[in-house]
């Protein structure tokens, strides 16, 4: 449900801009009457996928993430970049992992981190797999594939040993689904 909440906007400024995210600063009114500066994050969005091969296994990524100097487990995501939230999740997940897509089924539509920024993640599952060729990948992508069990990576999401929250997350919901059809 979108509203003000009883915060009105006085004026707005850039504090930095890329092709992947924008840093505006807001004067605000707040409902007391104190004014304050709000600072936060403009991002386009993104789109996750859970893709789930016919024997049961989900196709991860090993990312190296060089803001975290990690590489964590993740489900293939990526940017936008102006297409629909389905249409990136088949473009990422053609991008990323060489494969593609018959069925994207949506898993839902989260904030990631509604304090500081407007980003939306939305995220699907997707079936009906094959292996289209190799990864089309970034120089930034540094990604080894691992298949795992759909079960195994659910309970590893549980368990907290998957960091990456929006893949947690989405293998969470993803297992569910999948029993609920079965």
């Amino acid at each position: 449900m979108k509203h003000d909440g009883g915060w009105r906007r006085r004026g707005s400024r850039y504090l930095f801009e890329s092709r992947w995210f924008k840093l505006r600063q807001d004067d605000v009114l707040l409902p007391s009457g104190d004014p304050i500066t709000y600072t936060l994050i403009e991002h386009p969005g993104y789109a996750m996928v859970v893709p789930l091969l016919d024997d049961g296994r989900v196709i991860l990524e090993r990312v190296y993430r060089y803001t975290v100097q990690e590489t964590v487990l993740e489900c293939p995501s990526g940017a936008r970049e102006g297409d629909s939230p389905e249409a990136a999740a088949h473009r990422e997940l053609r991008e990323e992992t060489g494969w593609t897509a018959e069925h994207m089924s949506s898993l839902g539509s989260f904030f990631g981190s509604n304090g500081i920024s407007d980003e939306r993640f939305e995220l699907f599952l997707a079936s009906g797999l094959r292996q289209a060729g190799p990864p089309q990948r970034e120089p930034t992508e540094q990604i080894e594939l691992e298949l795992i069990p759909l079960a195994t990576a659910a309970e590893l999401a549980l368990s907290g040993r998957v960091h990456d929250a929006p893949s947690a997350l989405a293998l969470i919901l993803a297992h569910h689904n999948v029993l609920q059809v079965a």
